[in-house]
């Protein structure tokens, strides 16, 4: 069984129709999903997986207990390091999702640095990464640092300087070679 990472931006509130439909082929297939516990794309993701009554799901969550676990799922939890505080809270279940991925789905809102990091985690491993570009209207799969660079390029000076300063000595030490 593939494990599939599903996420996205916080601020999406409605999967395009080709995720929809991707996340349709992974319940058909039976691949195992790990997601995040999120509002915004991991809540419409989790929210579409209980709809299949789908069983194959793994949610993370940095706190107590799940924001989200729609489908009662098995919940795992990956505390974050004494004193962080914001994004810092939720990388470290974010890095464990990844590390745990065959493959990528991402419904990304062109500019969300998380989301934008994940899609790297991946590309860092060799885990290909189906990128759903809602601000674009694109759709790209990332397989390697070089596609996760191009993604990236077409996203802005702004997205650019908050997914550096959210990346960690290895995210970085990725990147330069």
């Amino acid at each position: 069984m593939a494990m599939i990472f599903l996420g996205g931006s916080r601020d999406i509130f409605e999967l395009p129709i080709p995720a929809v439909e991707r996340i349709g082929a992974i319940v058909s297939a039976e691949h195992g999903v790990l997601i995040g516990d999120a509002p915004g794309a991991d809540a419409e993701m989790q929210g579409l997986l209980a709809g299949y009554t789908y069983e194959h799901v793994g949610v993370f969550h940095a706190g107590p207990q799940p924001r989200n676990n729609l489908g009662d799922w098995a919940a795992y939890c990956i505390p974050p390091p004494h004193g962080a505080k914001g994004f810092a809270v939720h990388v470290g279940k974010d890095r464990e999702m990844a590390r745990r991925a065959d493959f990528g789905l991402m419904v990304w809102d062109g500019a969300s640095p998380g989301t934008c990091l994940n899609v790297l985690r991946l590309a860092v491993i060799g885990s290909p990464c189906v990128i759903y570009d809602t601000l674009r209207g694109r759709v790209a799969t990332v397989h390697h640092i070089p596609d996760w660079r191009a993604m990236v390029h077409h996203a802005g000076p702004g997205v650019r300087r908050d997914v550096e300063a959210r990346m960690t000595a290895d995210e970085r030490l990725a990147l330069k070679g």
